[in-house]
């Protein structure tokens, strides 16, 4: 039987940890569980098989970590094939009747991707494309994406799969205490990315137990019409008897996950800690129990890498202003490669309302392709929001879809044929909400009705391509009074029409309604309200304009979705009568930020910040510009990373801006001896473990925040370590693991740390670490994120050093 036909009709019943047991069998601190493989296959058949005696269908393979990153070509190979043959033999030698399945393992390649790492998008699915082509070659079942922890990872190594095989695709991230990914996505976007880009079954593995996860898991249940898995931990892990243990016993486990299999969790398994034990007895407490039919939600939804918009609850406000349609600066800013000005009409927009920005580049004499896809980077990498991919070259709007982090709107495509078959593939692969214009190949048609018969037309033909409606937009076209009296009614008409015959949401250029009138302002803003009564679900807008402004926020107080009218009250504090209509004042940056630089250094903006630096140099010395500027903007991002409301991505570029900054400031104090440093930190990710992630974070930060960081990478033994301490007298020391195998070799690194250099403070941080456990292998302070390293080693500084 195939899997896809098992999946339909059953719940599947997953596997449970292999690093932990291995290790309990032998497997030494630091050594990789994959190379058991082909060194000890029986031990690793001996496992698959005890998984598979106690009612497992699926196995994973144990390929965690391998990868064209970490092994040679050859190597990688080899791995996966004895892996596979492994697993296979396994289910061969088991004396489970039930259906058995072999699930490629691909994780994580431990690295940040550009621009907040240094691993480019294309060069990480270009690794995981290699360790997919593998497990297809030597007959894996499906593929299982698990324990990842960053929504545009997670993207590469989908596309990844799917680009080079024809098996179901799996993927589970990793959720941290908050319901979040490190990078700042909840259940909703990835449920919106992975649902776009149509994978068999997505969910969520290890970091916590179950009742942990129980939110992260109800929510995808409530948002999602794709199956969803449940892979936890067996609790958090703490040392007894000089025994690495969970805390969650076998049968509180089964308990636990069988009750999310009872609302609707159709794959469950175990990650960390897990043994056959638990496995045996969660088929046990599901036994007799028929799966919930998977139903569509039917929710028209977007996200970016750390969030989402829906366009369920209000309506939608889509930023207009970057697009280079009767705008001089931003042409300039187009030709020119200016990123900066960009950036500030992105943040400016976002500031003042925006929850979409569009995106378009279009302009005679450009590589529409190149720029599209360089402005939707760096846009992502600083704000917050889902695009709008905007073009009608399809060779760009390929380029910048598979590019965005998250599933992004598209605009657009038309009732044309032609359109239609170009663009629904597009959005089939990668994913996307997408803009529909009711014109066709005879033009834009002059009633209301036609424009409805073409919108049912592209209905009909999205669905060829498995395009839900919810997943179009409908812009029935506005178009301008002062060439038609009647073109505002016909187009209002339409919008009726679309939203209460089709139920399907809908969009519109509003300010084209006005052009070639004076004080434009006024018409847009009511024909913003005349639209809205008619069903529009979404205004592409310029939210600078402070009467359009005026009239969104006045119909949702009068409809009923601004609790206490709390919305209008603050932007009508915030936008007196007699601002200027179409442009207001500059919004202030999210946070308590005082200045220029503060400013740029919160918003994440490189360029703004170096020109603020130079600017304050011709007045005040250097080490002011540290102490007064620089460390209070990236305490204030720190306080709101800590607060939950600035996520991983935003806190990265603020440090990058901040790094700019120092550049100059360097420059400036070269030749001064007397310019004080702080102390030495030494940081590493311990022995056998290759994901530096969070030790790379850390870094970034400490060296913002002034201290002398020596980095010595990834798998270093513990003598490295401290010969590194020793010689460089630091009196801090951080330590990182992520994978449960490594703790050991992270105790025994601090154990000589403590033997040999008593005077230097050890901090630990990692996805398998928590408090409690890591004061009992000695560690100095726990670390959950890279801001609490920081306010430590702040700590220990005012007091020790």
């Amino acid at each position: 039987m195939k899997f896809v036909d098992f999946l339909k009709d059953n719940i599947v019943l997953l596997d449970g940890g292999t690093g932990t047991i291995l290790q309990a069998r032998g497997l030494p601190a630091g050594v990789a569980p994959m190379l058991w493989n082909e060194s000890h296959p029986e031990e690793i058949v001996r496992l698959h098989k005890e998984y598979y005696d106690a009612g497992s269908n699926v196995v994973c393979t144990n390929t965690f970590g391998a990868d064209s990153l970490h092994l040679s070509p050859e190597k990688l190979e080899s791995t996966v094939k004895a892996a596979i043959a492994n697993a296979r033999q396994a289910a061969k030698e088991s004396i489970g009747t039930q259906e058995k399945f072999v699930a490629l393992d691909i994780s994580s390649t431990g690295k940040l991707l550009k621009p907040l790492g240094d691993l480019d998008f294309e060069e990480a699915v270009a690794v995981f494309a290699e360790t997919v082509k593998f497990g297809a070659k030597y007959g894996a079942d499906l593929i299982f994406i698990e324990t990842m922890n960053d929504a545009y990872e997670t993207k590469a190594a989908v596309l990844a799969a799917k680009e080079n095989c024809n098996l179901p695709v799996f993927v589970s991230d990793a959720y941290g205490a908050e319901g979040t990914l490190m990078t700042g996505a909840d259940a909703a976007a990835m449920t919106a990315l992975l649902e776009g880009m149509r994978v068999a079954a997505f969910g969520a593995n290890c970091s916590l137990g179950p009742r942990q996860l129980f939110p992260v898991i109800e929510k995808m249940l409530e948002v999602s019409s794709t199956p969803i898995l449940f892979k936890p931990n067996a609790g958090l892990p703490h040392e007894c008897c000089g025994e690495t243990r969970f805390d969650v016993t076998p049968e509180e486990f089964a308990q636990d996950v069988a009750a999310m299999v009872k609302k609707g969790v159709r794959i469950a398994g175990g990650c960390c800690g897990t043994t056959p034990e638990h496995i045996r007895l969660l088929k046990k407490e599901i036994e007799g129990l028929k799966p919930l039919p998977i139903t569509d939600k039917n929710i028209s939804i977007i996200s970016c890498g750390s969030g989402v918009v829906t366009f369920e609850d209000k309506p939608v406000l889509i930023g207009e202003r970057i697009n280079p349609t009767g705008k001089k600066k931003l042409k300039a800013a187009l030709k020119d490669n200016d990123m900066a000005y960009i950036l500030s009409e992105g943040v400016r927009q976002k500031e003042a309302g925006a929850d979409v920005l569009d995106v378009n580049v279009g302009l005679p004499g450009i590589d529409e392709k190149a720029v599209l896809t360089n402005v939707v980077k760096e846009l992502q990498a600083v704000i917050p929001l889902p695009l709008q991919i905007d073009t009608v070259n399809h060779e760009a709007m390929e380029a910048a879809m598979r590019i965005v982090n998250g599933k992004p709107l598209i605009n657009s495509v038309s009732g044309k044929e032609e359109s239609m078959r170009a663009v629904f593939p597009l959005v089939q692969k990668y994913g996307g909400m997408v803009v529909a214009l009711t014109l066709d190949e005879n033009g834009i048609p002059a009633t209301a009705e036609e424009r409805f018969v073409i919108a049912k037309r592209i209905v009909e033909t999205a669905k060829e391509y498995g395009i839900r409606p919810c997943d179009l937009l409908f812009d029935p076209l506005a178009m301008t009074v002062s060439a038609d009296k009647n073109a505002a009614k016909i187009t209002l008409k339409a919008l009726k029409l679309i939203s209460e015959n089709l139920h399907i949401h809908t969009s519109l250029g509003v300010s084209n309604v006005s052009f070639g009138l004076p004080e434009r302002g006024n018409i847009n803003a009511a024909f913003l309200l005349c639209a809205l009564e008619n069903g529009l679900s979404a205004a592409i807008m310029n939210p600078d304009s402070r009467e359009m402004m005026a009239a969104y926020h006045s119909y949702l107080a009068l409809h009923g979705m601004d609790e206490n009218c709390a919305g209008y009250i603050d932007y009508m504090a915030n936008h007196p009568a007699e601002a200027p209509a179409e442009k207001t004042a500059k919004p202030a940056a999210s946070g308590n930020f005082s200045g220029d630089l503060q400013t740029a250094i919160g918003r994440g903006l490189k360029s703004d910040a170096a020109k603020a630096t130079r600017a304050l140099l011709e007045s005040t010395d250097a080490l002011t510009v540290v102490n007064s500027e620089i460390i209070p903007a990236l305490n204030e991002v720190g306080k709101g990373f800590e607060q939950k409301t600035v996520f991983l991505p935003q806190l990265l570029m603020s440090a990058e801006a901040a790094g700019e900054a120092f550049a100059i400031l360097k420059e400036t104090m070269k030749g001064q001896e007397n310019v004080p440093k702080k102390c030495a930190f030494v940081l590493a990710t311990v022995k056998g473990d290759v994901h530096d992630i969070g030790k790379n974070i850390v870094k970034m930060l400490l060296e913002n925040y002034g201290y002398e960081v020596h980095d010595l990478g990834k798998d270093v033994p513990p003598e490295t370590i401290v010969d590194t301490v020793l010689s460089v007298n630091a009196p801090l020391c951080g330590l990182s693991a992520l994978m449960t195998t490594t703790v050991p070799a992270m105790e025994e690194t601090i154990a000589l740390l403590h033997e040999k250099a008593p005077f230097c403070k050890v901090v630990v941080g990692g996805a398998v670490l928590s408090a409690e456990y890591a004061q009992r292998i000695g560690a100095d302070k726990y670390a959950p994120d890279a801001m609490e390293t920081v306010r430590y080693a702040e700590a220990q500084t005012a007091s020790d050093f």
